[in-house]
């Protein structure tokens, strides 16, 4: 999985035209850059044609500077909201038991933190083509003037390249190590929020909770973070240091040792200062790229297909509101949970009994005997992995289980109150629900 195989397919025109933007703004800024360099140099032309060319190529700059960013923000807004949308899509494909088995903290840690990083390394990548695009054309200038200084310089970056390689691994160690914290912290904010009461009643354990747990996350979180910006500091600062050491070198190393005119030695520390923040961005970009990969393989770890963000949602067949059904079995069901660290697994069934429709059921059971897991086997929120479930002598396979869980209204002891009857039509839907919620004396305390 890379970050490519996330950019919808529709963006890419977007991502394309920014690109090619990108790649006529970097030739204006060559062209500015050799008729600035000309100008300082050759004094016996005619002003008027530097003139009226710097402002034409000045003018091409801006149009195209800016054509690029229209398209960029356009291409990144898209990405960001093609990926929020497929992601949840994703998050809701995903069966059941593994969603709990990975746990809400870690869901709500990757949709609050790896998707907006995920998000914001994809809109890097047109940027990171315009910058290099930049980048090129000065080098192609710069070549034409003297391609001895150049060889140079480039053999001079690529040493340079790789010592901020180096330095920035650092960095990205740290980075992995405050995400993994993240998680952990979410975990202690669902265990405050869920386990608030409990907390308040009792003073030790919510001092215990307050130092033991958030303060050591946080702690861990502040301490990883703060060291990986060190790192990233250094880096950069090797950077700078390092740019700056080329401008250095060609004013008062490069001269010495090979003769350079005037024109071509202004025209390398114009272009060098012009590529400046091209080339830094590049760098930064690097960084970004380093934490999306750790945001992506944390999505991973959830068990989540990112690799078709464009599929389309499948048309179900619900069930007709006044259908009848007559007979719900279950043959031999049977359903198991992942084995834990120590090799055991609940297993629920085999189970074989019948329902019929108007029958009134009471299941019992203590702790632990399953009820939960039965209730979700039977609405197909868990397919079982042995025996079969039939609706009327239907068999409910993955083909047809969207549809047979349309047949099921359920409220779980976990349950989540919507603010609105999203997915029901009708012209009197309100009026109906109002009137349920005064049969079950609900009107006082829920609200349409």
């Amino acid at each position: 999985m890379n970050l490519f195989a996330l950019v919808p397919a529709r963006s890419w025109f977007m991502a394309i035209a920014a690109v090619v933007a990108g790649l006529a703004g970097g030739a204006f800024s060559a062209a500015l850059i050799a008729l600035i360099n000309t100008a300082l140099n050759d004094l016996d032309r005619s002003r008027s044609l530097f003139v009226v060319g710097f402002f034409g190529l000045v003018v091409g700059r801006t149009m195209t500077h800016g054509a690029a960013r229209l398209l960029l923000n356009h291409f990144t807004q898209q990405t960001l909201s093609d990926l929020s949308r497929n992601l949840s899509r994703r998050v809701l494909a995903t069966p059941l038991w593994q969603l709990e088995r990975v746990g809400i903290p870690r869901i709500l840690a990757t949709l609050t933190h790896d998707v907006p990083m995920i998000g914001w390394a994809a809109q890097n990548i047109p940027s990171l083509a315009i910058n290099v695009a930049v980048i090129a054309g000065c080098a192609i200038y710069l070549g034409w003037l003297s391609w001895p200084p150049l060889v140079g310089l480039a053999s001079f970056i690529v040493i340079g390249s790789l010592g901020y390689r180096i330095l920035i691994g650092r960095a990205y160690r740290y980075l992995q190590r405050a995400r993994d914290t993240r998680d952990v912290l979410f975990q202690h904010f669902r265990a405050l929020t869920e386990g608030m009461k409990e907390l308040k009643l009792h003073t030790p354990r919510r001092e215990a909770f307050l130092s033991d747990r958030i303060a050591t996350a946080t702690d861990a979180l502040r301490r990883d973070a703060l060291t990986g910006v060190r790192h990233h500091i250094v880096a950069d600062s090797w950077s700078q240091l390092l740019f700056y050491g080329l401008i250095g070198g060609m004013l008062f190393v490069a001269p010495a040792l090979q003769s350079l005119s005037t024109k071509t030695l202004t025209g390398y520390i114009v272009g060098m200062l012009y590529v400046m923040n091209p080339v830094w961005s590049v760098m930064e970009a690097w960084s970004i790229f380093a934490q999306a990969r750790i945001s992506l393989r944390k999505v991973h770890e959830l068990g989540l297909s990112l690799g078709r963000v464009d599929a389309a949602p499948a048309e179900i067949d619900e069930p007709d509101p006044g259908c009848v059904w007559e007979r719900l079995e279950l043959d031999a069901v049977t359903f198991a949970y992942p084995a834990d660290s120590e090799g055991r697994a609940f297993v629920l069934g085999p189970l074989d009994f019948t329902l019929r429709q108007g029958e009134l059921v009471f299941l019992i059971g203590g702790n632990g005997s399953g009820k939960s897991t039965l209730m979700k086997v039977l609405t197909g929120l868990y397919g079982p992995q042995l025996g079969a479930i039939r609706l009327d002598g239907q068999p409910i396979t993955d083909k047809n289980r969207e549809w047979y869980c349309c047949h099921f209204s359920a409220v779980f002891t976990d349950f989540y109150l919507f603010d609105s009857l999203l997915g029901l039509h009708g012209p009197d839907l309100d009026a109906r629900a109002g009137r349920f919620l005064v049969e079950l004396e609900l009107d006082a305390k829920v609200q349409i």
